[in-house]
């Protein structure tokens, strides 16, 4: 292998760290950041880029510097004329357009949340909810009479939900909360949130069916449901309890869609 095709890796793998620094950057600049990672590791995150910017346009640098003196005792020793000058060219072309490539795609590319289609595929309406949702000495205490549900929100109650053996005790509960849509059948649809414990790609969905008498909004609009805790009519479904909404009302998509 020759010392351009060895340093074609150093190249590219330094142009993408730079893409991802820059990127990571220009969200928490642009106040988009929270919605890859869960809030509690942004301080990190933007220490790591805002190292990661300088240190790897140093490593760029010292690799084409390296190659260019390798390449140099190369061109003494076996032929003389510009092909390294060139190579060197091409491998800095690449890196950058990598570089410029992926930073470009996150400027132009809206950032965007996890999508009903996204729940479906991570089984929104299962009957387990798995750490996500909260450590087991948090998630037990759901059940004690004397802890206010009014904060509760989708993840808290459906872990409620899916923990109490007489659900009998929770029908006629009254519930406001807000969600987005994944529709089901027969006048019905989950309302889900997304829970994330580190970043995105481990985000879980988590949900409470909507029975309501009138029109099921969209796939993936906002709304916030007021209503009461009843049995699923449902009998068949993995769910025992559903919200029988009195309102469903549209929202705008919040600032800060995720449960953590």
């Amino acid at each position: 292998m020759s010392s351009s095709e060895s340093r074609l890796p150093a190249y590219l793998g330094l142009g993408s760290v730079l893409a991802v620094a820059l990127c990571t950057l220009w969200l928490a600049l642009a106040g988009h950041l929270d919605l890859y990672i869960n809030p509690r590791y942004s301080a990190f995150t933007i220490v790591l880029a805002t190292v990661a910017v300088p240190a790897s346009v140093a490593g760029l640098v010292v690799v084409a510097r390296g190659h260019e003196h390798v390449h140099d005792d190369e061109e003494h020793e076996h032929r003389p004329g510009g092909a390294g000058r060139l190579t060197r060219v091409v491998l800095g072309g690449v890196a950058a357009l990598v570089t410029i490539g992926v930073t470009a795609a996150m400027l132009v590319l809206p950032p965007t949340t996890l999508s009903a289609r996204t729940a479906q595929q991570r089984s929104v309406d299962s009957a387990t909810l798995s750490n996500a949702t909260g450590s087991e000495a948090a998630v037990s205490l759901l059940g004690s009479g004397s802890v206010d549900t009014s904060e509760y929100g989708v993840k808290d109650w459906a872990a409620l939900i899916r923990q109490t053996t007489d659900t009998t005790s929770l029908v006629g509960k009254q519930v406001r909360l807000s969600g987005f849509v994944v529709p089901g059948s027969d006048g019905s649809f989950t309302l889900t949130r997304f829970v994330i414990s580190c970043c995105a790609v481990d985000a879980q969905p988590v949900g409470l069916g909507v029975v309501t008498d009138g029109a099921v909004p969209d796939e993936d609009q906002w709304v916030t449901v007021t209503g009461a805790l009843a049995a699923n009519p449902d009998q068949s479904a993995d769910a025992r309890i559903v919200i029988k909404a009195a309102t469903v009302k549209k929202i705008a998509q919040p600032k800060d869609p995720y449960e953590y």
